[in-house]
């Protein structure tokens, strides 16, 4: 899977084609969960996508990477943290709470109550 997300890397960066950029970071931040690597890489990689999809003003796409670096703060002890930043992100919608997103989202809320 690395390996793929890093040929997808390299055309964007070919093609300068960045409106995936910040769920292919998202997604390297997944797998590495799954790999073992510490958590600052980890973390690392779904705040690049946080910043990314900010700066592109992809709200959807913000919302699953702040649902997953969320999760990652929680599973670290900083509830109060995760759960500020998913609220920040999860306020400025005002339709499709029915969406996968918006669900998991609103479920990682609660749990972090």
């Amino acid at each position: 899977g690395l390996a793929i997300l890093d040929e997808a890397q390299a055309l964007v960066e070919n093609n300068d084609e960045r409106f995936w950029e910040a769920e292919l970071n998202r997604l390297r931040g997944g797998l590495l969960v799954g790999t073992g690597r510490v958590d600052f890489e980890v973390e690392a990689c779904f705040r690049h996508a946080v910043a990314i999809a900010r700066r592109q003003g992809a709200k959807s796409l913000e919302l699953r990477a702040v649902t997953s670096l969320s999760h990652l703060c929680g599973r670290q002890g900083k509830e109060v943290e995760a759960r500020r930043m998913l609220s920040e992100v999860y306020s400025c919608f005002t339709e499709g709470f029915d969406t996968a997103d918006l669900r998991a989202a609103d479920e990682l809320l609660t749990a972090l109550r």
